[in-house]
């Protein structure tokens, strides 16, 4: 690991940690090309107006075999773990202080390729989720908008090997997007840990003991949401 001394974000009702070079520029450069050519890419599509739309990236679900995941009429069905993503998700964890069961991979091509604004507030990952996001390649802006205080706005540039935590109550009072861009922009990859909880009656997987259970479905109520 390059740096392990993060920036604490100013978010009132949130808490976000960032390191900006979590991973060396060597490693960070290897893993981008490993993770480009290892992923099962998908151009997924939602339905607009009754028409299939293509989503701006290319998306891949990764993780335990029970962590099933659905948003906008998408089912993931993940597929097992690689030496690649193990290889980001074993120091992550650290700092986190869980243990990820799934991962989702965002693949943007090019600076329109984007993700809306959106949280990850559902039941299906607990009352206050902690998520990991690393981001491999180009930097975007990664924009934050409080859901109360509309005001309430603040940003970073997540740079290549840039690890950004978020934990507590985040997800519940802060919305994230990364707009599209006119700039020209290096092809970014992002990976963003998460846990889907156990049905009731399973133990939570998120923690180093759990057993990883059917996994609850969701749908999500935004458009396009749950990229970085």
């Amino acid at each position: 690991m390059a740096d392990s001394t993060p920036q604490i974000l100013d978010l009132p009702n949130g808490d976000a940690a960032f390191y900006p070079s979590f991973f060396s520029r060597a490693d960070a450069d290897r893993l981008l090309e490993e993770l480009r050519e290892s992923t099962a890419w998908r151009q997924e599509s939602i339905k607009l107006y009754g028409k299939p739309v293509d989503i701006p990236r290319l998306t891949a679900w990764y993780g335990d075999k029970d962590s099933v995941y659905t948003y906008s009429g998408i089912t993931n069905v993940p597929r097992p773990w690689t030496p690649a993503l193990l290889e980001v998700k074993n120091p992550v964890e650290r700092p986190s202080g869980v243990v990820f069961n799934s991962v989702l991979l965002n693949r943007y091509r090019t600076g329109r390729d984007s993700v809306a604004w959106h949280s990850d507030d559902e039941k299906e990952f607990g009352e206050n989720p902690i998520i990991a996001s690393v981001s491999f390649g180009g930097v975007r802006t990664f924009q934050f908008r409080h859901k109360e205080l509309k005001n309430l706005k603040t940003s970073v540039a997540l740079t290549h090997g840039s690890l950004l935590i978020m934990r507590g109550t985040t997800q519940r009072h802060w919305l994230r997007q990364i707009p599209k861009t006119t700039r020209d922009v290096e092809e970014r990859i992002n990976l963003t840990f998460r846990v889907v909880l156990a049905q009731s009656g399973e133990k939570d997987v998120g923690s180093p003991e759990g057993i990883a259970g059917p996994a609850r479905t969701h749908v999500a109520r935004h458009l396009d949401p749950k990229g970085h």
